[in-house]
C-alpha cells in the first residue's frame, strides 16, 4: 500500500490538535512556534511527528521568507544604531574620527566613511568591519576613498 494511503491515527491527530494553514501574521507564527517547540521538547519523535514537524516546518519556513526581518543597514545608518544603542554622544567617538566636527558631518551625511573609519569604528563596536558595508556595494555610493 502507498504510504500516503497509510496515514497513522497519530498523524490525524496532530493535524485535528493544530491543523496546519498558511501563516499570514506574527500570531500565527507564534502558534505554530509553540507547536514546533512542544513537539521537539517531548524528545524521541515517532514518524508521524516528524512528518508533521517537517509540515510545520515548511510553513514557518515560507512565512519567514517572505518577511524582510532584517533590512540592510550599513554605513552611517549603522553608526547612528550603534550610537543609540550604546547611549553614546559625538564626542565619545573624537579617537576615532580625530575631531567632533568630523564626526558631525560624518552623522550629518556631509562626509562619507573612510576605510579607516570603518576599521577604528569595527574595533571601537567590537565588530566585523563587514557590517559596515551594503549587502551589494556595487550599488551605494557610501565609500570616501581616502
Amino acid at each position: 500500500m502507498h504510504k500516503m494511503l497509510e496515514v497513522n491515527s497519530r498523524y490525524m491527530e496532530l493535524l485535528a490538535d493544530f491543523p496546519p494553514f498558511p501563516i499570514k501574521n506574527e500570531e500565527d507564527l507564534e502558534k505554530t512556534q509553540a507547536v514546533v517547540d512542544r513537539l521537539i521538547d517531548q524528545g524521541e519523535l515517532s514518524d508521524d511527528e516528524e512528518e508533521y514537524l517537517d509540515l510545520l516546518g515548511i510553513l514557518i519556513y515560507e512565512y519567514e521568507s517572505k518577511q524582510d526581518l532584517i533590512p540592510d543597514i550599513y554605513g552611517v545608518e549603522l553608526l547612528e544604531v550603534l550610537i543609540a544603542e550604546m547611549n553614546l554622544k559625538q564626542k565619545d567617538l573624537v579617537p576615532i574620527f580625530k575631531t567632533e566636527s568630523i564626526v558631525s558631518d560624518v552623522l550629518n551625511r556631509k562626509r562619507r566613511l573612510t576605510v579607516e573609519h570603518i576599521q577604528k569604528l569595527a574595533e571601537f563596536f567590537k565588530v566585523s568591519p563587514a557590517v559596515f558595508f551594503p549587502e551589494n556595494p556595487l550599488a551605494k555610493d557610501f565609500l570616501e576613498v581616502a
